[in-house]
């Protein structure tokens, strides 16, 4: 959790908020009873299907399923991030973030090492200007027919040939030193002498969401290697968090109709030259987790962009596999294989913006690329490579959230191997379902109706027992909402959400909108939600009392265990 952004402070935000007012700034609504309606703002409609409703500080679209508090609004909508989301909402309401302005407790103060950082960026930028050697990067970015007005877009410099240019320009007296050592701008030797890390370089200054300089990649104007020479990993720069480009493409458009991720710096500036400025590059890692959050919060699809060769398609395969846990949320991934000898850069010069556009909109889907990929080299006309598909995608799709996607893949699957689809568009189990389906929903109907209303727990007569024993999917979720409800009486549906994000049962939470439409009364609600316990707690003793007969040694058992087995076996006799 962000530091200062306690659960606390998140309910005291939450409950400061005005959902109506907030969403309202941005999305015409009228007022449809006791809630409030309007065209979503996520998806093109024609017929609205938005609704806001105000006294459980919730918001639902039930076309596109988006749906979340004030909370989860802002990082949908404003493609803010959790820490930012809850900072400006504070602002909002008048509250000053705990902490917020005070040095992190794991480390040093960060402003002076962005100041720093700012500052060798400058340097670099009037090089690229000034020094008498830079002609020959303005010529090399000439070459590559970049222009000065997206070279300043970009910030990009120059790092003087020699050995100390800008140690001796930023680095006076031991603690200039201190600061660029700690911004990975300057190497020490073992005699203790220093020297410049970039030399005879073109500089490619990486910037966070905020715009402040992270640390540089550089370019060789020779044959030197290594070719690229990316900044080593700081106090503030980690390469498997940041993206080069996301901050101009933010820049360009709030709002960018898809993030493309490509190989190289010099094609993401190329890109934007183009006209097309929602290109973004890793830093020289295969695509993380983290870098995947932050693209499909960014924009509603996500290309790769990848050579068509066998290392571009083994590094696709990669970015598809890291992908699986995160797609399905109505954010389509597709991957685009570029012609044999062609980058992003050459390709938009020799085709042009359109053109590209266009492999863009043709861009092979995840879907797709998965199973083509698995199917390389197996015969599916023979019952040996159906099989052998089967049992390689089948714990890939395990890894893709529950929900309408991964039911799609399963019976995409199906129909290539021949069996008959999965019940319900779910993959296959392994092993059969312990619990008939009826109940099965039953328990998500009450989930539902908990994170909608959680003051139906107050009408409830009976709590869980011991669930233990039970294989029933949901239980878990359903006992730890009416946990997280006793202990804090008074919750809404948006505050319950916000203490179970980044949980386990997030990706859950996220897949029950369908459910949403439950027409019952309030009595009605809570005989449901009541009539779910009763019946996981009538499973669970059965559950229980054979698990004890499963147990042939009464030595195995404890004392209370013993008396329960005799007391059960003393009935059985009685009948």
């Amino acid at each position: 959790m962000a530091r200062g952004i306690t659960p606390e402070f998140k309910e005291r935000v939450l409950a400061r908020v005005d959902l109506v007012e907030l969403i309202g700034a941005r999305v015409a609504l009228r007022r449809v009873g006791k809630e409030y309606l309007g065209l979503c703002p996520f998806h093109n409609e024609k017929t609205p299907s938005f609704t806001v409703v105000p006294d459980k500080q919730f918001y639902h679209c039930f076309g596109c399923g988006a749906n979340g508090n004030a909370i989860d609004f802002l990082i949908q909508y404003d493609r803010l991030d959790f820490p930012e989301a809850v900072t400006e909402l504070a602002r909002q309401a008048g509250m000053d973030l705990p902490n917020a302005d005070a040095p992190p407790r794991e480390g040093p103060d960060p402003r002076p090492l962005y100041d720093t950082l700012a500052q060798a960026a400058a340097f670099y930028q009037r090089q690229l200007r000034t020094h008498p050697q830079a002609q020959r990067a303005v010529d090399y970015l000439k070459g590559r027919g970049l222009s000065g007005t997206i070279a300043a877009r970009f910030g990009l410099g120059f790092a003087p040939p020699g050995w100390d240019a800008l140690l001796a320009q930023l680095g006076a007296g031991r603690d200039g030193r201190a600061r660029l050592a700690a911004a990975g701008l300057i190497i020490e030797r073992d005699d203790g002498r220093c020297y410049d890390r970039f030399r005879d370089r073109i500089m490619f200054p990486i910037h966070d969401r905020r715009g402040r300089v992270l640390g540089f990649g550089g370019r060789i104007l020779d044959q030197g290697e290594p070719k690229y020479l990316n900044s080593p990993e700081t106090a503030v720069f980690h390469k498997g968090r940041e993206l080069y480009g996301l901050y101009q493409a933010r820049a360009a458009s709030r709002q960018p109709p898809r993030l493309l991720v490509v190989e190289g710096y010099l094609d993401v500036i190329a890109l934007a030259q183009f006209e097309l400025p929602y290109a973004v590059a890793t830093l020289g890692t295969a695509t993380t987790p983290e870098q995947l959050t932050r693209l499909l919060r960014s924009a509603p699809e996500l290309v790769f962009c990848f050579d068509g060769d066998r290392a571009g398609r083994a590094a696709a395969w990669k970015a598809l596999t890291t992908a699986l846990p995160q797609v399905g949320r109505q954010q389509p991934v597709r991957f685009l294989f570029l012609p044999e000898g062609e980058d992003p850069d050459t390709l938009v010069r020799k085709e042009g913006r359109v053109a590209f556009e266009q492999r863009l909109t043709g861009a092979t889907p995840l879907s797709t690329f998965l199973f083509e990929h698995l199917s390389t080299g197996l015969d599916l006309t023979t019952a040996e490579g159906r099989a052998a598909l089967d049992a390689a995608a089948r714990p890939l799709l395990e890894r893709v959230p529950a929900g309408t996607y991964r039911g799609l893949l399963a019976q995409q699957l199906a129909r290539l191997v021949g069996l008959p689809p999965p019940v319900g568009g779910r993959a296959a189990p392994r092993r059969a379902a312990r619990v008939p389906a009826p109940q099965m929903d039953l328990t998500r109907r009450a989930i539902a109706l908990l994170l909608d209303e959680p003051g139906l727990a107050a009408a409830l007569t009976v709590r869980p027992t011991d669930w233990s024993a039970l294989r029933q999917p949901g239980a878990d979720l359903l006992q730890e909402l009416l946990a997280q409800i006793d202990a804090a009486p008074g919750l809404t549906g948006g505050m319950l959400r916000e203490r179970l994000r980044d949980s386990p049962y997030e990706p859950i939470i996220a897949q029950r909108s369908e459910l949403l439409a439950i027409d019952l009364t309030y009595e009605g609600k809570a005989a449901e939600v009541q009539g779910a316990i009763e019946r996981l707690n009538e499973q669970a003793g059965r559950a229980g009392r054979a698990r004890l007969w499963e147990v042939r040694s009464l030595a195995d058992l404890t004392p209370e265990q013993r008396t329960a087995l005799r007391a059960r076996r003393g009935r059985r006799a009685d009948h």
